[in-house]
């Protein structure tokens, strides 16, 4: 059910992308599963540590993921991942890990089928925007690299020494929160020209589109 809904109209044609030259509107891309071919966020956190620390942090994080499975809640198993992981790393050292991340990871992240439709939407001018639950310190990077105009993303929290507090600033981006988050960039009374997305998290956002991709990116790099 919650599939055949999604899709809606369907993913835009070729046809559909080559009507217009200028003046798209807004498109909306989730990242993880639907930019990408992995959790972008679960891969940084692999990358930054070796695999003995990665496995112990796994490991304490159990009990956090056994809760999940009462509450649901994926926000507070995100939060628990940040403060088992990056708990007290300033700003500045975790954005410099986010760049090198980016550089070495995107090559064998990025979808070709998913990049190829983001130029031709680039080609007719649309405002591309990246909506995602992962935190915006991770995700900037790569938004960066595509030339999106803007990026809305989990927020992680910082304290006065500028270090992570464990938290976010804000709710998980992630369902009703990405609508909300797009309202409050675009206006509530913008139009949506196309999302794509790939999990029930981005079903609020793809029944607000005019023309809806859910799954449709296949390539792997």
């Amino acid at each position: 059910m919650a599939k055949r809904s999604l899709r809606g109209g369907g993913a835009p044609s070729n046809e559909m992308l080559d009507d217009q030259i200028e003046d798209a509107g807004v498109v909306a891309f989730d990242f993880d599963g639907t930019i990408t071919v992995r959790d972008s966020f679960t891969e940084f956190l692999k990358w930054r540590v070796d695999q003995g620390r990665y496995i112990a942090g796994m490991t304490r994080l159990v009990p956090a993921a056994i809760s999940y499975l009462a509450h649901r809640n994926r926000g507070r198993i995100k939060a628990a991942a940040v403060r088992e992981f990056l708990k007290d790393v300033t700003r500045d050292e975790l954005e410099a890990q986010a760049r090198a991340f980016a550089e070495v990871a995107a090559p064998s992240l990025l979808r070709p089928d998913a990049l190829q439709t983001w130029r031709r939407w680039r080609q007719r001018h649309a405002k591309l925007v990246i909506v995602s639950a992962s935190p915006d310190i991770i995700v900037a990077p790569f938004a960066r690299g595509l030339g999106a105009d803007a990026l809305i993303a989990t927020e992680l929290a910082f304290d006065a020494e500028d270090r992570v507090t464990g938290g976010f600033l804000g709710p998980n981006c992630r369902g009703p929160e990405k609508v909300r988050r797009l309202r409050a960039m675009f206006g509530p009374d913008f139009t949506l020209k196309a999302a794509y997305g790939d999990t029930s998290g981005d079903r609020e956002m793809l029944k607000i589109a005019d023309h809806r991709g859910y799954r449709v990116f296949k390539e792997r790099p």
